[in-house]
């Protein structure tokens, strides 16, 4: 079975984010990046998969600029067997990854696609069910639990109301939640050996891709802060300031 494995490049989840000054983004200049944790289970999913016997290989892919690199030598070191970088500079709406991944997927002809259900920058949550709907495959999302029988993945996922399990005939897409695994750290042979496997790059421009953006971000501002709080001497005037200042109850 081969298994393509989506990283994205993202601000450290350790790094406190802050708003440029001049209020079009966030300040990503000389700010510690690494690859989007929810991917990182990702790809420790697919050498589990291996290891088990169940995948044959693993290819890692990325989309952004040349730094992205890193984040697929870092999945190679962890276990991808090889990797594809997408170049572009420009910024990247979830339609326009999921169109891309769509491209490379009938190029390579994998049996299962792994994304990580969102990065952790945008928060979006599309690409995975997007890349789906254009190939016409199943999905599993939010998966806590991913099984093989007969050709078909059994997946177990997190619901509002609780666990829903699925099968799912393959090929399919799945997006991981943080209760799948947890990833190992890559070991300094692996790492090495890293720089040695294969990376295709490839441009955007060159896939024939529609990738204008559909939206615009017109101002980024941080959160207000928090006005302080106040103590109440007793539960009657905790009442009577819910319903009178903060009109809840």
């Amino acid at each position: 079975m081969k298994i393509l494995i989506a990283v994205k490049r993202v601000v450290d989840y350790n790094v406190k984010i802050r708003v440029k000054s001049d209020h079009t983004g966030v300040e990503l200049n000389n700010i510690k990046m690494s690859m989007n944790p929810f991917d990182e289970i990702a790809v420790e999913e697919g050498v589990r998969l291996r290891e088990l016997g169940a995948a044959s290989e693993l290819i890692a892919i990325s989309i952004g600029s040349p730094s992205c690199q890193e984040v697929l030598r870092s999945a190679m070191a962890l276990g991808a067997d090889r990797s594809i970088l997408v170049e572009t500079e420009q910024f990247l709406e979830p339609l326009a990854i999921a169109h891309i991944l769509k491209t490379i997927a009938e190029r390579e002809k994998p049996d299962l696609i792994i994304l990580g259900k969102q990065a952790i920058d945008d928060d979006c949550n599309q690409t995975g069910q997007m890349l789906a709907g254009l190939l016409g495959w199943p999905q599993g999302t939010f998966i806590s639990d991913l099984k093989f029988e007969d050709h078909c993945a059994h997946v177990m996922r997190e619901v509002d109301g609780g666990l829903e399990k699925l099968k799912l005939k393959l090929p399919a897409v799945i997006t991981t939640d943080l209760r799948l695994n947890t990833p190992r750290y890559p070991k300094l042979p692996n790492i090495m050996k890293a720089k040695q496997k294969p990376l295709d790059i490839f441009k955007v421009n060159d896939l024939g891709i529609d990738i204008t953006p559909r939206h615009q971000t017109l101002k980024v501002t941080e959160p207000s802060k928090r006005k302080a709080g106040i103590k109440v001497k007793d539960v009657q005037e905790l009442v009577e300031r819910l319903q009178q200042e903060a009109k809840v109850i």
